[in-house]
């Protein structure tokens, strides 16, 4: 395959990889939950962002909490997988996950998205 620096391979569709946002109590959660997604090849890489100032309603009543955010790049088709691990090891009642299309971007890292996901367990 060969890809231009500024465009997507013609054809290619350009929502097959997306970010999923995950929110979760501290990094040791965060990294936990990305290395699970990492061995299972459900993602291609994780990025943790500690120290995250939440404000959100829950049951009723307005709470303030620090979070960490993850950020995890994979390919739509694995989004379920990826939700599905992810709630098996978050701590949270109704954790946070996302997934975010990618619509534009680096076509060579896109791929590379692709290629180290297409390498998972079954």
């Amino acid at each position: 395959m060969s890809f231009t620096a500024d465009s997507p391979e013609k054809g290619k569709d350009s929502m097959a990889a997306v970010l999923v946002y995950i929110t979760c109590k501290n990094p040791e959660e965060a990294e936990s939950i990305a290395r699970l997604l990492l061995e299972k090849n459900l993602i291609a890489c994780a990025n943790i962002i500690p120290r995250s100032l939440s404000l959100y309603n829950w049951k009723g009543k307005l709470e303030k909490a620090n979070e960490t955010i993850l950020i995890a790049k994979t390919r739509k088709e694995l989004v379920p997988n990826v939700v599905s691990e992810t709630r098996k090891m978050h701590s949270y009642e109704l954790p946070c996950i996302l997934s975010i299309p990618i619509e534009g971007g680096n076509p060579r890292f896109i791929e590379w998205i692709e290629s180290e996901t297409s390498k998972q367990c079954r």
